[in-house]
């Protein structure tokens, strides 16, 4: 590929993902109750996929300081939508779960988002949404293997 069409294709990309994500996240902030941010419900998604999960898990997944997760784990321990649970063998090792507050925000918000995504896939013909989605997929997948195999939320 030669290099402007490759600079044209990267500057198309650029900006197509920063208005996707800004005009989306404005959306999903949209679905969320006031108590929360879109970052906590990024941990919450995370700590609902694993079940349970240690704070430095979720600094290392979400590329942040273990200081920025403590801050928010409080938040959300304090609105009861994540609980702390000290290991049985070393006292020094916490796990979080969610709580059933907190599961039921999830599936209320995931079941929000779901229906706002549904309206836009609608603008789409099924291959076209499964061409795009695989090859999102695809990206994904080699940004993983990028940096180092940090596995999907």
């Amino acid at each position: 590929m030669h290099t402007s069409m490759l600079k044209e294709l990267i500057d198309r990309y650029e900006s197509a993902t920063f208005t996707v994500n800004r005009i989306m996240n404005a959306k999903i902030r949209d679905q969320l109750p006031e108590s929360i941010t879109l970052d906590q419900l990024g941990i919450l998604r995370y700590v609902r996929d694993r079940g349970v999960c240690t704070p430095s898990e979720l600094a290392d997944f979400f590329c942040v300081g273990k200081s920025s997760i403590t801050a928010i784990v409080k938040r959300l321990a304090d609105k009861e939508f994540i609980k702390r649970l000290a290991d049985e063998q070393d006292r020094r090792v916490t796990y979080l779960a969610l709580t059933k507050s907190g599961e039921q925000l999830v599936l209320e918000v995931n079941d929000k988002i779901e229906g706002m995504l549904t309206a836009f896939m609608k603008h789409f013909e099924d291959q076209e949404v499964r061409t795009f989605i695989g090859t999102y997929e695809k990206l994904a997948q080699i940004l993983v293997e990028a940096e180092g195999g940090r596995s999907k939320s």
